[in-house]
């Protein structure tokens, strides 16, 4: 490794969606690290090695974030973004399935001009001392806790997904300059962020107790239906707290299409805390139902965020391609643009043969 000053790596660069960025050397990437192979607590995994010296374009700046595992409350991350379509393949995390998109520091990235332009090289300032960094095999290592809890066999594995807490800070729902961030970043537009709000006011009307929720919720569903919208995302589930939920196995695999089934549909799977066989139907799948969409993978086994044990499903579910979280109905942690897959059971879908994927995923995503 060549290490490099601290003080020639800028860590922070400003950056907005769709600007064009090169990721640094991982020479350069190494000497930002500490032994541990992170900074600002943020990890730098193995599996994002296989991109340095590459171009990509910012999908999203990540200046904020949720962290469900520990609470509902959004998270502050300071200069940081996710590039377009890269996500952790698990590989150096015993196979996690979960398929998170990657933070990146800015420390780890150089800007460019477009997609076939170079980075200016950084040159070393004279008379600095050189920077510790890390090693290539320290980061390795660094995917496992050094301290195990006592009586724990298996691993715990360390990702970023689990080191979010550490990474980040507080970040309440009412600071209005996060909301300014979100559009001056180019993350969302105007009308994404209207429409958020003007649905959680809508959904709060609903719950005030006046009477008037159902009324709400059916003028709701009939004005989306009218204009070929989402119905209203907060139903109860139709079967009883404690009852056994259905099953549907299809053996769906890898690159098959299959259509969501109708949200009323699914509402018959579920129980009255919105899950079958203990997978929650969140409010951020409605959007997709009836949509047709690719199979992205079979999931499972995904690391625990908040124990970095792994988990190992009983029944599988599946990830579909570009069906992930919005965070348009969120309240603490609205618009977050970390994107998680979301998980479908197979009796929430269907076999589609021949079909081609529908737009209605990048209608929602719009």
């Amino acid at each position: 490794m060549s290490p490099m000053t601290e003080s020639s790596i800028p860590h922070r660069l400003s950056l907005c969606a769709d600007d064009w960025v090169q990721v640094r050397s991982k020479e350069e990437i190494l000497s930002t690290l500490d032994q541990n192979g992170r900074l600002e607590q943020m990890p730098f995994m193995p599996e994002m090695f296989q991109f340095c010296g590459k171009t990509f374009r910012v999908g999203k700046r990540a200046h904020k974030t949720c962290d469900p595992v520990n609470g509902l409350q959004s998270r502050r991350l300071p200069d940081a973004v996710h590039l377009e379509g890269l996500r952790c393949d698990g590989s150096a995390h015993a196979g996690c399935q979960a398929g998170c998109l990657i933070f990146w520091k800015e420390a780890w990235l150089k800007s460019v001009d477009g997609p076939g332009a170079s980075a200016s090289p950084v040159t070393k300032p004279a008379n600095q001392p050189q920077a510790k960094g890390c090693s290539e095999g320290e980061v390795l290592r660094g995917t496992i806790a050094v301290e195990q809890p006592v009586g724990v066999e298996e691993p715990i594995y360390v990702c970023q997904a689990t080191q979010v807490a550490a990474a980040t800070t507080p970040l309440p729902w009412y600071d209005v300059k996060q909301y300014i961030e979100d559009y001056r970043s180019g993350n969302v537009t105007i009308f994404q962020m209207v429409s958020a709000w003007v649905f959680w006011t809508y959904h709060n009307l609903c719950g005030v107790g006046l009477g008037l929720g159902s009324a709400m919720r059916w003028a709701y569903d009939a004005c989306m239906k009218a204009v070929g919208g989402s119905p209203y995302p907060w139903r109860i589930g139709r079967i009883p707290k404690g009852s056994r939920t259905p099953a549907c196995k299809l053996d769906v695999q890898e690159g098959e299409t299959v259509r969501i089934k109708d949200y009323q549909e699914i509402l018959e799977t579920l129980d009255e805390d919105w899950k079958n066989r203990g997978l929650y139907f969140d409010a951020e799948m409605v959007p997709y139902t009836n949509g047709t969409y690719k199979v992205l993978k079979r999931v499972n086994r995904i690391i625990d965020e908040k124990t970095g044990k792994m988990l190992n499903f009983k029944n599988e579910c599946l990830i579909l391609d570009e069906v992930v979280c919005q965070a348009r109905y969120a309240k603490c942690r609205k618009l977050c643009p970390r994107a998680y897959y979301l998980y479908w059971r197979e009796i929430w879908v269907e076999k589609v043969s021949g079909a081609k994927d529908s737009t209605k995923g990048k209608q929602a995503q719009a």
